[in-house]
């Protein structure tokens, strides 16, 4: 008998619907499960639950950037405070003309209180569509930012330490960070294991942070892993990103950090430029001419200026170099006590266009004792011996030579007395040939395993460093000082150092008989060979000197000046002072 369904009971579940109910069900979990292990396997990223992928940072950036194409306004980035000085970051949309210098102030504000205003003290491009405003600290401590057309824009202020402060990306999937805070031993690798990275686009909640691991970590340089997803993002997106580090279990360091370069996936087969030179300098406009010039002619291609704050007219100067035909690039490199990192970023942005790169300060100048160009010697200094990833050329340090007043012919003519005995060494670098970890103390390198250094024959090659001028310039190194792990010298510890000044102290006050100290050994080497390679046969000027000494000179003082130079050709190049 037929068995009816009443009105108003429920359908029956048939067993055929009930299993492929269940059979859709135990597929799709296992789909969605073998998907989220193989990105990650994949991805060769520990799976870590600091990272929600149900709300992927990359989507939240790009909902932002869709709201903020809708309105696009100039925004801070960020502002950091130094211990002289405030940073403030701006960033600005395409559609935005970037204002004129006049439209910005500094801005000063605190709780409750109406706002105060000074003008910036210079107005810096690091990047397209960035401006980097410097403005003066108020005496109160005030929260800075600026105005741009009486319209104010504030940000939570970043103390300097600590702070992840640059990043970029290398070549073989890792990100090159710089951190201040860690207090690391100088020149020694920590341990990597205690150590992790984060990345990410919200750094207000750490559950949407990409956390990896830490290949290496010394000094203020940390190598990490750079997951996947970031490097396979957007350009747009990936430009955005951020990046901190953080000791296990302690708090996460505060970042401004955004590696938006990315190095060269594959190395050229040859490079552009033999030979490079790297430099980190503040207010230094009155000399880098002269450096730069002769440094050119005996074979230096390519130029990396990283600008430590200068508030003098050095990027005129840079400016009529490059209109001349110099290829220099000038960083801007902001962040003080920080000469040891700027010149491992230099490293890493050399490495694809240069073969060899010379790491020294503006008063720092290669003498070479022969008529060999600078690649000539770096060939000689490396003949039959394998795998030479840097040499080391010793200085001497000049004095100031019996002067009183800057000489208007530079520092190569106008010094020529020095200290007998070799102070130190700097060292020209094969970048390939650089330990990942970066490891510099300013004057050398550590290499990779299987790399060596040598030591460049002085009868070949040493530098003339020009290290105690007269004391209008060097009174300026008491503020100039932009290494790390050197000793100030207005403090009184280690006062032994070679990096002090013997005799002098904490002060900077002239001792009666400053002209003439430091004077062993008169030296005109290279004081000759500049007038023989610059001098102007018919006025006598050097191309670095300023042309209004033209006017000050009579012909027979050119005449004369012609007849001490050629003379001097005849002499002895070095000759013991008469103690």
């Amino acid at each position: 008998m037929k068995v009816r369904r009443r009105r108003g009971d429920a359908p029956a579940l048939s067993w055929i619907s009930f299993f492929w109910c269940t059979l859709f069900l135990v597929l799709s979990s296992a789909i969605f499960t073998t998907l989220a292990t193989l990105r990650h396997f994949y991805s060769s990223e520990p799976l870590h639950f600091t990272a929600i992928f149900s709300r992927q940072p990359a989507r939240v950036m790009q909902a932002k950037s869709s709201r903020s194409s809708q309105t696009p306004e100039i925004s801070v980035r960020e502002t950091v405070v130094l211990p002289n000085q405030a940073l403030v970051f701006l960033d600005y949309p395409p559609s935005f003309r970037l204002p004129a210098e006049d439209d910005i102030k500094c801005a000063y504000s605190w709780p409750n209180s109406s706002l105060t205003y000074q003008p910036p003290l210079l107005i810096e491009y690091p990047q397209v569509r960035q401006q980097m405003v410097r403005c003066p600290l108020h005496l109160l401590r005030l929260n800075v930012s600026v105005t741009i057309q009486s319209k104010p824009y504030f940000r939570p202020n970043y103390k300097w330490h600590p702070l992840v402060y640059e990043a970029l990306f290398d070549r073989d999937n890792s990100t090159i960070v710089f951190v201040k805070g860690f207090n690391l031993r100088p020149a020694r690798e920590a341990d990597a294991s205690r150590f992790e990275c984060l990345f990410g686009w919200d750094f207000t909640s750490l559950n949407y942070l990409l956390t990896s691991d830490v290949i290496s970590i010394a000094q203020e340089i940390v190598r990490c892993r750079t997951p996947s997803s970031i490097l396979t993002s957007h350009p747009r997106v990936r430009s955005s990103v951020k990046v901190s580090v953080k000791a296990v279990g302690r708090k996460l360091l505060p970042t401004i950090a955004m590696p938006g370069v990315r190095l060269q996936l594959d190395p050229p087969s040859r490079k552009h430029h033999v030979i490079c030179m790297c430099t980190m300098l503040r207010n230094q406009a009155r000399f880098i001419k002269e450096w730069i010039m002769y440094h050119t002619r005996i074979g230096v291609q390519r130029w990396f200026i990283y600008d430590n704050n200068s508030d003098d007219d050095i990027t005129d100067v840079i400016g009529l170099l490059l209109q001349a035909g110099y290829n220099i690039t000038r960083h801007v490199w902001p962040w003080v006590k920080t000469q040891e990192a700027g010149f491992a970023d230099c490293a890493l942005r050399a490495r694809d266009v240069c073969e060899w790169v010379g790491f020294i300060d503006v008063d720092e100048f290669f003498n070479l004792k022969t008529e060999e160009n600078l690649e000539e010697a770096i060939v000689q200094e490396t003949r039959g011996i394998k795998n030479v990833g840097e040499i080391r050329t010793g200085c001497y340090s000049f004095g100031p030579s019996g002067l009183n007043k800057i000489p208007r012919e530079g520092v190569m003519v106008g010094y020529t007395c020095r200290k007998a005995d070799r102070e130190r060494h700097k060292s020209i670098v094969r970048p390939e040939a650089l330990n990942q970890n970066l490891i510099n103390v300013v004057h050398h390198f550590q290499l990779k395993d299987g790399y060596v250094a040598v030591d460049a024959n002085r009868t070949r090659m040493v530098i003339n460093h020009y290290k105690y001028q007269v004391w209008k310039v060097f009174k300026g190194k008491f503020e100039r000082r932009v290494s790390a792990y050197v000793v100030d010298w207005k403090t009184k510890e280690n006062e032994g150092s070679k990096d002090r000044v013997p005799g002098l102290g904490s002060s900077a006050v002239e001792p009666p008989d400053w002209s003439n100290r430091f004077c062993e050994v008169w030296d005109r080497s290279l004081r000759r060979r500049v007038e023989r390679m610059f001098m102007d046969p018919t006025t006598g000027l050097l191309p670095w000197q300023p042309k209004e000494d033209l006017r000050l000179r009579k012909p027979r003082r050119r005449k004369r000046r012609q007849r001490e130079v050629s003379s001097r050709h005849n002499e002895e190049d070095t000759q013991q002072v008469a103690l």
